[in-house]
């Protein structure tokens, strides 16, 4: 990957989609050192286009061919396309950041959040590497995020985590979805669940994805699994709940920690505290807590509801919100790109 005077030449493909969209918006506000910026979608977003730093960039429709000449990939149109083209994009020059499920349990390919395990995203530029970086899913990024100061301070023990994840963790059509329903709803009309399994709207679900033969979605077990690989820790116990909840921004995480020692909801904050990417919002007599609807369009990790457990003193309980667009998503691949334009340490 080699940056030139005016910078690297970054193409985003998804772009038309609500994450891709996203990155080229954060590609922006970041001043990330783009030379050029390339957009690619499918048939489907012929003839769009984007505005990027005020000028307006025609979206390519991604054919066959590889492009050639870009020294950044960021991917996010699912799954399937990633493990179908990400190594070709990879093999014609490009790092691949993907933002799907396709390569995150791939041990040749570092799953990384900056503020938790940086380094291993130089792993994809070594001779062993396949030149991809998975993102994690966006629930496993907040959750690691807040996990990982109290794990440095006090070991991990057991893990309890419900999410509460906003319709945009299903893309436009979740969002769109809502919006419709409610309208329905309003004008007495039948809402019409297609993107879901059942109405979304006034309702929560306990079902994010397929089912698994142990009884969790495979959205829950990501947690598991992504959560194992990010921390380093290969027997983590996490016990998980996906709901999908009728929001529109933003996840939030009921989050019961277990640590190896005995210890203060002071000592957890304090931890916490000195966590990067971490802001606490931990004031309940004044009624501050993290709330998705104020905290949709900002990129930190957000705590609070901090409390000890009242039957187990080696156990916290916290609130954890994150806008799973950006710090989900879009900002955590581009905090990789500048991870990665900043160098390894010494």
């Amino acid at each position: 990957m080699q940056r030139t005077e005016a910078g690297y030449r970054v193409g985003v493909v998804g772009a038309t989609g609500a994450v891709g969209r996203e990155m080229v918006k954060v590609l922006e506000e970041r001043d990330f050192p783009v030379a050029e910026l390339r957009l690619f979608a499918s048939p489907r977003s012929a003839g769009e286009s984007l505005i990027f730093r005020g000028e307006s960039i025609e979206v390519e429709v991604l054919g066959d061919e590889t492009p050639t000449g870009l020294d950044i990939a960021l991917f996010s149109a699912g799954g399937a396309l990633s493990r179908d083209r990400a190594e070709a994009f990879a093999a014609a020059g490009a790092v691949v950041i993907d933002n799907s499920s396709a390569w995150r349990m791939d041990p040749q390919v570092p799953l990384v959040v900056p503020e938790v395990n940086p380094q291993e995203a130089f792993r994809a530029l070594a001779k062993s590497g396949r030149g991809i970086i998975a993102n994690p899913n966006c629930s496993t990024i907040q959750l690691v995020v807040a996990l990982a100061p109290l794990h440095e301070a006090f070991g991990l023990d057991h893990v309890v985590v419900s999410t509460y994840q906003s319709v945009s963790g299903a893309g436009n059509k979740g969002v769109s979805e809502l919006s419709e329903q409610v309208v329905a709803l309003f004008n007495n009309g039948q809402p019409v669940a297609k993107a879901m399994p059942h109405q979304i709207a006034f309702n929560c679900i306990p079902h994010i994805g397929p089912f698994m033969d142990n009884g969790y979605t495979e959205e829950e077990w990501k947690l598991v699994t992504e959560s194992r690989k990010i921390l380093g820790i290969e027997d983590l116990k996490l016990t998980p709940t996906a709901v999908r909840v009728p929001t529109f921004a933003c996840h939030a995480e009921s989050v019961r920690v277990r640590l190896k020692r005995k210890v203060s909801a002071k000592e957890a904050t304090a931890a916490l505290h000195n966590g990067e990417g971490i802001v606490l919002q931990d004031r309940p007599a004044e009624n501050e807590y993290p709330m998705g609807f104020s905290l949709a369009g900002t990129d930190d990790v957000y705590v609070g509801r901090l409390r000890e457990d009242p039957f187990d003193d080696h156990a916290i309980n916290l609130w954890v919100v994150a806008d799973n667009l950006r710090k989900g998503a879009a900002l955590n691949a581009v905090q990789i790109a500048e991870v990665l334009d900043e160098g390894p340490e010494e």
